[in-house]
């Protein structure tokens, strides 16, 4: 199968939901079900993270296979969610959208991509630094991202296990 990356339109959002539904089930699968019982983002954060970011799908057929949402925040771009089906996963896709966001962040002038993330999932953490993404310490933490950390911490998130990554570009 032949996959493509493209901006996203307004009619893709819609599949967004089902997308991230059956990308959470993996996390059910790694013992955190109430991870995957989250609600999936909701369509008016989807449409302002297309207003002010890059809200990128992967497609077969013009039709999502994933996205990835990314806004600005502070001075960075930083990749809200990222999720691919898992009825096309291991294709290379999430690595596809994740540099495809860089090369539209450093074309806006962005220094940096940043994100939230399990330091411990295969598909997290590791993932991430195999795309050129460090964790950062808490020292080096902007205020919107100890605002994020609160909000995590608000939605009962292991905090012991996520943490803040950031690729320089």
């Amino acid at each position: 199968m032949t996959y493509d990356i493209r901006t996203s339109r307004p009619q893709d959002f819609a599949l967004f939901g089902e997308i991230e539904n059956a990308a959470g089930a993996l996390f059910a699968d790694a013992g955190m079900p109430e991870i995957a019982a989250h609600e999936p983002t909701d369509l008016e954060f989807i449409e302002a993270a297309a207003r002010t970011g890059a809200v990128l799908v992967a497609t077969a057929d013009d039709t999502p296979t994933g996205f990835i949402l990314s806004a600005p925040l502070d001075r960075a771009m930083h990749i809200f969610e990222l999720s691919v089906h898992p009825l096309h996963g291991r294709n290379g896709l999430g690595r596809r959208l994740v540099e495809a966001v860089c090369a539209h962040a450093a074309n806006d002038g962005f220094p940096a991509v940043t994100l939230s993330t399990f330091r411990d999932l295969p598909w997290n953490g590791p993932f991430y630094r195999s795309c050129g993404f460090r964790e950062l310490e808490r020292h080096e933490w902007t205020p919107a991202l100890l605002l994020a950390h609160y909000r995590e911490e608000d939605l009962g998130l292991p905090l012991n296990r996520r943490c803040f990554m950031r690729k320089d570009l």
